[in-house]
């Protein structure tokens, strides 16, 4: 009972609290674009929220040992909401870009603590499907949060309110969750950067295919609207390239999950989907080649970027909950949100600077690279899985 009840809140609190972070990011990014910011800073501005996770995120694991999991949750779940009231203050550019951070840090330790909680609270014969239902609705409201913002406009100053009203029925939520007893590792689970190196080192294959989605399915999106843009879409349409690509994460997370779950060998086959999810990502990274031509690819580019790098983290997720528990398992999920986030970290600001430089040979190049270099990883692991298991 202790577990429905809290799978049940983390749904809830999550639901609510991506809607508005969702909606927030491209909303400020077309604001920006409206002031005639360059790319490069609007990319460096999206790039901002990745960092403030990634600073955050090694140290995800000690805050959480020193003030419980639930302690630690209620503060990440109450500093992006007023971090969003502080947008309705103050115009100047660096203020954002300092509120932005604060949030984005506060964020990236909600992200952690509420991904080991699912874990936590799944059984084990259903976490690939409750972790892939979970990421459905993480991709949910990357398609509510932008489709609201391109209905309401970006003018409408009633926006930014419903961003801070999400925000606020998600920690209404929060209060939900259930307190859980003392994790038996507390003492003795290595955290901090220790911590993470020792992860890193323990599943690098599983820790590049967290990177490799993060580049994808957050980095690349991020900068959706401002791609757009640059290929002559209306601003509402830039918007919904955005939520294209959550609908992809969103239509592909419960089947990877349910098929994750019905492996004859769970470990090998999540690896034989890595590989086909970075196969499709390479393509991907070619039909960029011919956006600028045939204008209504990028529709097909931005699904292809949600869809399989969205499920290359969901696989990830079931293979670290697959394996760990207590303050373990949130260090373990903290390296996943890192890698993850650096992966966005660096397709945002990287994409910004090409869309300025070279929107279609260059751009193309970049993806093909990080694409090629997760299948030539995935698929050298999974040989060598394949190998182990025959002898």
């Amino acid at each position: 009972m202790v577990a429905h009840r809290g799978l049940i809140a983390v749904f809830g609190s999550t639901l609510f609290q991506l809607c508005g972070v969702f909606m927030l990011l491209p909303l400020l990014l077309l604001l920006l674009k409206r002031a005639e910011v360059s790319n490069t800073v609007a990319g460096l501005f999206a790039a901002t929220e990745w960092l403030g996770i990634f600073i955050v995120t090694p140290f995800a694991s000690s805050i959480t040992r020193a003030i419980g999991r639930r302690n630690a949750l209620w503060l990440a779940t109450i500093t992006p909401l007023l971090t969003a009231c502080g947008f309705l203050f103050t115009d100047q550019l660096a203020a954002w870009f300092v509120l932005l951070l604060l949030g984005a840090m506060a964020g990236g330790m909600r992200w952690v603590l509420a991904e080991a909680f699912i874990a936590e609270f799944s059984p084990p014969q259903h976490r690939g499907t409750l972790i892939g239902a979970y990421a459905t609705l993480i991709g949910m409201t990357m398609v509510v949060g932008p489709a609201l913002l391109a209905w309401l406009g970006a003018d409408d100053p009633a926006a930014l309110r419903i961003v801070i009203g999400f925000m606020l029925i998600g920690l209404a939520w929060t209060a939900f969750i259930p307190r859980l007893p003392r994790d038996p590792d507390s003492d003795s689970a290595r955290v901090g950067l220790v911590g993470l190196w020792h992860a890193v080192r323990a599943n690098p294959v599983v820790m590049l295919a967290g990177f490799v989605g993060g580049f994808f399915e957050m980095g690349l999106s991020s900068v959706l609207p401002i791609y757009g843009l640059s290929l002559g879409l209306p601003a509402g349409q830039a918007a919904l390239l955005l939520s294209l690509s959550g609908l992809g994460g969103m239509l592909c997370a419960i089947p990877a999950g349910m098929v994750a779950d019905r492996f004859a060998s769970p470990i090998l086959g999540r690896r034989r989907l890595m590989v086909l999810m970075a196969v499709l990502l390479l393509i991907s990274g070619a039909m960029v080649l011919a956006v600028d031509q045939i204008t209504t690819w990028v529709w097909a580019v931005a699904l292809l970027w949600g869809s399989a790098g969205g499920t290359l983290y969901t696989l990830t997720m079931f293979d670290i909950g697959s394996r760990e528990t207590g303050i373990t398992l949130v260090n373990s999920t903290a390296v996943l949100v890192l890698t993850y986030t650096l992966g966005a970290l660096v397709a945002s600001s990287a994409a910004g600077l090409m869309l300025d430089w070279s929107p279609s040979v260059g751009l193309s190049l970049m993806l093909m690279v990080v694409a090629g270099g997760g299948v030539f990883a995935f698929a050298r692991s999974a040989r060598a899985l394949a190998q182990a298991q025959k002898t």
